[in-house]
């Protein structure tokens, strides 16, 4: 998998990249990520990649030239599954999101500043736009390195264990249940029974019992929102 990120603070985004599972899937060559500073497709002779906006607001916004001459230069490169905008008005990310764009072969993702970019990149150079919450962020590159982080991850043969990253909260539309390591007693505190037995039955009923339970109580949206799809689906 290649990932292009256009931003006006790569030195910002590339320290993200340098550490952990990241790392080690870009020294493996499962997964290369490729940092672009927008200020270098610049017009200008001081590589201006804002304006103000028309109309009088407040502000500034991206410019369509510098974007859409850096996008164009990608694409005549390679072919990109999706052009991403990081957008506080986008489709929320998710994990089954982060499931489909780990399939990509290449992907760009822009990131965001200011009053956010001109709309006709919007309208003709980005196929997809992602918030990952509803607030405001100085920048998208934060957005950004948590998309990337959220896919390259799921990208097989990066996590050792592959069954670990299936076994993620959200995967099956729960929160993780608890989990516990050594020793199996601290402070009168006892590890569940259950998981000392060795019965792999029982144990895989427990957690899936105590993901239902905790997800009712710290996220009862999920099961709301499973419960709207097998409506849709009938």
């Amino acid at each position: 998998m290649r990932i292009d990120i256009l931003t006006l603070f790569p030195n910002m985004m590339s320290m993200f990249f340098e550490e952990s599972i990241l790392k080690r899937a870009q020294k493996k060559g499962l997964a290369e990520v490729v940092f672009h500073d927008l200020h270098d497709y610049s017009l200008t002779r001081y590589g201006s990649v804002d304006d103000y906006p028309y109309g009088g607001a407040a502000g500034m916004v991206m410019s369509v030239e510098p974007l859409a001459n850096c996008i164009e230069a990608l694409q005549a490169e390679r072919h990109y599954d999706d052009v991403i905008y990081t957008a506080p008005d986008g489709e929320m990310f998710s994990q089954p999101m982060a499931n489909q764009l780990s399939l990509a072969q290449n992907l760009i993702v822009l990131c965001g500043h200011y009053k956010g970019v001109d709309e006709r990149v919007r309208e003709h150079f980005i196929t997809r736009e992602i918030s990952i919450g509803d607030y405001v962020l100085t920048g998208g590159e934060l957005a950004a390195a948590v998309i990337c982080d959220a896919v390259i991850r799921l990208v097989p043969g990066v996590i050792g264990d592959e069954q670990s990253a299936l076994a993620d909260s959200y995967q099956d539309g729960l929160v993780a249940p608890p989990e516990y390591t050594r020793p199996p007693e601290f402070r009168g505190w006892r590890v569940p029974d259950v998981l000392l037995s060795g019965n792999h039955q029982k144990i895989e009923q427990w957690r899936m019992e105590q993901a239902i339970q905790r997800t009712k109580e710290r996220r009862p949206d999920l099961l709301k929102k499973q419960d709207n799809n097998k409506t849709t689906i009938l």
